[in-house]
């Protein structure tokens, strides 16, 4: 190549030489350029992997944590399954145990610098199995080689998880018990004694005896009703034959007075209760009040005396029917 190449500027003359090594110097320029381009896109290249790499080495330290929690926390019955370390091992890292090869890495010769870091790679590729192989313990984690992991035999998480349980399946069948109780209801027929027992409902007997007593208590208050009706229409009979007054309550603490001597139905005295207890009486005006002035002026004024003034006006009632 160096021949030919010499060849062909010997048979160059002065005047064409020096543009035609011109043009071979720009050009050898451009091509180291682009040497250096792809040298350096390499490097980053390199440098986005070992950053991938130490991101996936986190990843890997925190699902270590994880299983191993979770190792912790599988009872006694999952233990049947042994699983050797070298199996679990050689799923997660094959490329640890013989018989797995890394694949090799592309590399293009492009010159001393694109070979160095050719080298470099080679170098970081083949230190990969030999990190990964130490055994890491991440924080907060053990061993499990050499810690053994105690479970209680009073494990409050598995007591709340029975109690609960048992809680559902009490619930749950006494809601069907309720139900069967309601379907009895609606049919109208007898209540079966296992759930009157678990509904805490009254037998059938008890329910009898307590609409005979219902029945017996309703008739003895109608009974008393009808004596209290009696005796006290009795009373104001015996009223009426002894005062001469049949005394009627219009409105709360408001008394009508009609005499028996009385010209007229309309003629009656209106008295008002007053003071606690009623103990006072006060007459109210009323047409028929109107026409007695003097005796209210002589027995209810100056006397003060209401059984007088009821005397008089009987008297005076009286003697107008006698004349008459």
């Amino acid at each position: 190549m160096r021949a030919i190449l010499g060849s062909y500027d010997s048979e160059l003359t002065p005047a064409e030489y020096s543009p035609q090594l011109t043009r071979r110097m720009r050009e050898a320029e451009d091509m180291v350029q682009k040497v250096h381009a792809h040298s350096s896109e390499m490097e980053a290249q390199l440098s986005q992997a070992l950053e991938e790499l130490g991101g996936q080495k986190q990843r890997a330290d925190m699902l270590e944590v994880e299983v191993k929690m979770l190792q912790c926390q599988t009872s006694a019955s999952e233990r049947g399954f042994p699983v050797s370390r070298e199996e679990v091992s050689s799923l997660r890292f094959p490329w640890v145990f013989p018989g797995y090869n890394l694949p090799p890495l592309p590399v293009r010769d492009q010159g001393p610098e694109a070979r160095g870091g050719a080298q470099r790679s080679l170098s970081w590729h083949s230190r990969v199995p030999a990190v990964l192989t130490c055994p890491v313990v991440p924080q907060g984690g053990y061993d499990q080689s050499k810690t053994k992991v105690l479970h209680m035999s009073m494990n409050p998480a598995s007591a709340a998880k029975q109690r609960l349980r048992e809680d559902q399946a009490r619930l749950q069948e006494e809601c069907e018990r309720l139900r069967e109780l309601v379907r009895a209801l609606e049919r109208g027929g007898p209540v079966p004694a296992d759930l009157e027992a678990a509904a805490g409902l009254p037998s059938s007997k008890e329910v009898a005896e307590l609409k005979k007593q219902v029945e017996s208590a309703e008739l003895r208050n109608q009974r008393l009703k009808e004596v209290f009706h009696t005796k006290i229409q009795e009373f104001r009979k015996v009223c009426y034959a002894l005062t001469g007054y049949q005394i009627d309550v219009t409105t709360e603490s408001q008394y009508r007075l009609t005499s028996m001597y009385a010209e007229h139905k309309a003629d009656c005295l209106i008295f008002k209760a007053t003071g606690p207890s009623g103990a006072k009486m006060q007459l109210l005006e009323t047409a028929f009040s109107r026409t007695v002035p003097e005796l209210i002026e002589l027995h209810l004024l100056r006397q003060d005396s209401i059984p007088a003034f009821l005397s008089a006006l009987t008297l005076d009632l009286f003697s107008r029917q006698t004349v008459a």
